[in-house]
């Protein structure tokens, strides 16, 4: 007990002597700004928005989860857990460098490349890397991170297409290749302030530079590697309905929820009238995507479907993610009206093509990801639309050859789909040996 009263006593001394000394050494408290404030306020921003674009890597689970069968549930899952870490580890090493050359051009305006890894080689607290090469709002290491998200959307995409017959191996060799070579590549050309940015191209939070990218990822996937048993018998298409519509659900409300991260945080700013508005305008069409499609299953199916209505939803967040923050409320309405419809047509059409897509990602990603964009210089004055058309072609000539080259070398070399018997049992059993629910009785059709 003496020596507690005596240790207090010796704190109150030192007390004593420091506190009037830092109230009258002006110079040892450091002068907070307003600009000081906002670059936090910003930086928080930008920080919450990759909290909901890593939350959007869950609802893509989720959402492929419900639309496949029960006995793939676990390769799903698997897929989707190492797709974030394939992102995030390649974009680390290469991506992030490819996509943002900060004037490191090697070929004009079109291929750029700032070197291997993060940091330039600094220390991570080097006040160089306080702010962004690209934008002075916020720290260098929230845009790293906050690009990497982005980066990872990309091959999960891809997996849902391809899912319910596909090796896991070769497409985690797909995701690598692609995610850090090919994503990073063409998104220099607009982010990076490449050739397509010096045109005026505009896509404000990736509808081409994203889901397009993932899109003609998933189109040639499903290409090469040919529709799942029993899908397309005589001519005829037969629905393989998903397992769990709950899961689904989920799903589609975590993407909404990520996609105010994925829209709000693009502004790269906590400018509050502009993350308000593009959240309204993102919000609209994502509810105009939900009757757009439910008017369009109801007249075409007479009945309306669940999946059709959800994937709408999501429809209408691609088409309003290209230029959510220079269109109007109105025009915001329109184009999820317009996703939603067209995305029931289009999941019919390329049915009828016997190109088989288990959650409709084609559709909804590439489809709806060049709808989006074109509608960028239908209902905005400042942008054309035939810059925008130039984008769409572009991208769609690079992405999707890389694409079908990747998977056909894969499929020629190690494989790409498992076996008839494999495919039957289910994935889970045969790549994992393991159940999603355990007990459960499998059949050849669940």
């Amino acid at each position: 007990m003496h020596s507690s009263k005596k240790l207090l006593t010796r704190l109150f001394a030192l007390c004593a002597v420091a506190l009037p000394a830092a109230v009258f050494a002006e110079d040892a408290v450091p002068e907070i700004t307003a600009a000081d404030v906002m670059f936090t306020v910003n930086n928080t921003w930008m920080m919450v928005s990759i909290f909901l674009v890593f939350v959007m890597h869950l609802g893509f689970a989720m959402v492929e989860t419900g639309l496949t069968r029960a006995k793939n549930t676990v390769n799903i899952l698997f897929k989707n857990t190492a797709i974030v870490a394939i992102g995030l580890l390649t974009y680390t090493l290469i991506g992030f460098n490819l996509m943002y050359p900060d004037g490191a051009w090697m070929i004009g305006s079109f291929l750029g490349f700032a070197g291997f890894g993060v940091g330039n080689g600094l220390a991570f607290n080097d006040p160089a890397l306080i702010t962004s090469a690209y934008n002075e709002g916020y720290t260098y290491w929230t845009d790293f991170l906050f690009q990497g998200m982005f980066a990872a959307t990309a091959a999960t995409i891809v997996s849902g297409a391809v899912a319910e017959r596909v090796k896991l191996g070769p497409f985690l060799i797909f995701c690598t290749l692609y995610v850090a070579l090919v994503y990073p590549f063409v998104g220099s050309w607009v982010w990076g302030g490449g050739w397509l940015a010096e045109k005026g191209f505009h896509d404000f939070a990736g509808s081409t530079l994203v889901h397009s990218v993932g899109g003609w990822g998933a189109l040639a996937g499903i290409i090469v590697i040919g529709p799942r048993i029993g899908k397309y018998v005589n001519g005829q298409v037969k629905g393989i309905m998903g397992h769990n519509m709950p899961l689904l659900t989920i799903g589609a409300f975590l993407l909404w929820l990520g996609w105010f991260g994925f829209n709000g945080g693009s502004v790269l700013s906590a400018d509050p009238g502009m993350v308000s508005y593009v959240l309204v305008t993102t919000c609209l069409a994502a509810a105009a995507g939900i009757i757009g499609s439910m008017t369009a299953s109801w007249t075409i199916q007479k009945q309306p479907d669940l999946t059709m209505v959800l994937n709408g939803c999501l429809a209408g967040l691609v088409g309003i993610t290209a230029g959510a923050d220079v269109v109007s409320i109105k025009a915001a309405v329109i184009i999820g009206l317009t996703c939603g419809a067209v995305a029931v047509v289009s999941v019919m059409a390329f049915d009828r093509l016997k190109l088989d897509d288990p959650v409709g990602a084609t559709t909804v990603h590439l489809v709806c990801g060049i709808l989006g964009t074109l509608f960028v210089g239908v209902f905005s004055a400042e942008f054309s639309i035939m810059t925008q058309l130039i984008g769409v072609l572009a991208y769609g000539a690079v992405c999707f050859p890389a694409a079908l080259l990747i998977f056909f070398i894969l499929k020629k070399t190690v494989g790409i789909r498992v076996s008839k018997e494999e495919e039957l049992k289910g994935l889970d059993l045969g790549e994992h040996g393991q159940e999603a629910y355990h007990g459960f009785q499998f059949f050849t059709n669940v």
